[in-house]
């Protein structure tokens, strides 16, 4: 699933480039409208009680960006075993150069903190992530 950002200004540094904690914003961006367009958006995923915290996440950065460039954000179900998510994020710019390589992991807890059983307590959604393991 491919989403789009545009770099803001306020997004920049002193010189011109993007700062490089946006670009984990902008995972987050991407992570969310990829959810959305699976059909488990983020309000759906609290509505029925569950909580995804962020785990861990990398970014390797690979080239610059600037004010008004367009940055396409391809997210990935890196791995799915029902208990951890790892998400892949490649970032490219207009010209197809990748300007970022980024994961992310996160659990799945219910609204006091504790792991969910995807398959059995959430069969749908198991199902529906694990088909999607390994797609570009």
């Amino acid at each position: 699933m491919e989403y789009i950002h545009t770099v803001q200004y306020y997004e920049t540094d002193r010189m011109g480039i993007t700062h490089h904690s946006n670009y984990i914003r902008w995972m987050e961006e991407a992570r969310v409208a990829f959810l959305s367009k699976i059909g488990w958006d983020y309000a759906k995923l609290e509505e029925i009680g569950i909580i995804s915290p962020v785990l861990n996440v990398t970014c390797d950065y690979k080239l610059s960006t600037t004010f008004s460039d367009e940055v396409f954000i391809n997210v990935s179900v890196k791995e799915f075993k029902g208990v951890k998510l790892h998400l892949a994020y490649e970032m490219k710019n207009r010209d197809g150069k990748i300007v970022c390589l980024a994961t992310s992991s996160h659990a799945f807890l219910d609204r006091e903190g504790k792991p969910i059983r995807m398959k059995q307590d959430q069969p749908e959604l198991f199902e529906t992530l694990s088909g999607l393991v390994g797609e570009n």
